[in-house]
């Protein structure tokens, strides 16, 4: 069975962040190599690569419309954390970051587009620092905590203010009230004391949020491949990210939300309506952050 260490160019620029003992087979961390195939060989008969890095990850975001959603793809074994990409099936946060980790696969010469190669990408944008340690809290968990640190290292830009976001109170505690939902958690219950102080970390930054009422005036300033987290008001008056897409404008003109919607909507990735229209359908949705794709 092939396992990590057969890749050596990846190995070779990861060394740190995959330098530990155990791996997970290929098989586990790499699933749907015809649809990756598909996805390679429209994007060379297109030529996205010539596409800005935004709309490069909305063209990928429209060639995966219509794939399943899968419920905690993230979760793929109990004890070993690694990249991993899923085409087969994908929930909210592994759409947009497989997207966008194909888009800046792109940027490789065509022979570097292998799931090796994406993996890479998907490694530099899904953990703390660009490395997987192969321990669980090393991966970025909240949309907020992804974007503070995507942003500090220069890979997305949050423009969150600079389109009028507001601070709101913060909480970020999902995962320690529903561990039990969450293989890692649920196999190591030790994992809960450190899972804590990181929400408490995570919870004590500021939030800002595109309050819902004034996302319709700041659409046109919006650009396809663009980071949507949309923000929940909790019962206890506290704020949180609940859900996360693209942005994609149509030929129209038109700003809609490109996301992976959940069985008890479309069950797939989907282009929905208006973005502003769509924050409207859930009362508990009460704005949006955006983080804007730079490399």
């Amino acid at each position: 069975m092939q396992t990590w260490k057969v890749f050596v160019p990846i190995l070779l620029i990861c060394s740190v962040a995959l330098a530990y003992e155990s791996r997970l087979p290929f098989s586990t961390v790499f699933k749907g190599q015809d649809q990756f195939n598909r996805l390679v060989a429209k994007a060379k008969a297109e030529n996205w690569k010539v596409l800005p890095i935004g709309e490069r990850t909305a063209a990928v975001g429209k060639a995966l419309v219509g794939t399943r959603y899968k419920h905690f793809t993230l979760e793929i074994d109990n004890r070993i954390e690694s990249p991993s990409a899923n085409f087969n099936g994908m929930d909210c946060w592994t759409f947009f970051e497989i997207a966008l980790g194909f888009a800046r696969m792109l940027n490789e010469p065509e022979s570097n587009w292998t799931p090796e190669r994406m993996l890479y990408y998907i490694e530099q944008d899904r953990y703390r620092g660009g490395q997987c340690t192969g321990e669980y809290l090393s991966r970025l968990h909240y949309l907020e905590d992804w974007l503070y640190d995507n942003d500090r290292r220069g890979l997305v830009e949050d423009v969150t203010r600079d389109l009028g976001g507001r601070s709101v109170p913060h909480s970020a505690r999902e995962m320690s009230t529903g561990w039990r939902h969450y293989r890692y958690l649920a196999a190591n219950r030790s994992l809960l004391g450190p899972l804590a102080r990181m929400e408490a970390n995570v919870s004590s930054r500021p939030l800002y949020q595109i309050p819902k009422s004034q996302v319709k005036a700041i659409e046109p300033k919006l650009r396809s491949g663009d980071v949507i987290g949309v923000i929940s008001r909790e019962r206890n008056g506290l704020y949180s990210t609940a859900h996360v897409g693209l942005a994609l404008r149509t030929s129209d003109g038109v700003l809609h939300f490109m996301h992976a919607s959940s069985p008890s909507n479309y069950g797939r990735v989907t282009v929905d309506e208006e973005l502003s229209k769509y924050l409207y359908r859930y009362h508990s949705d009460s704005g949006i952050l955006v983080a804007r794709p730079l490399r």
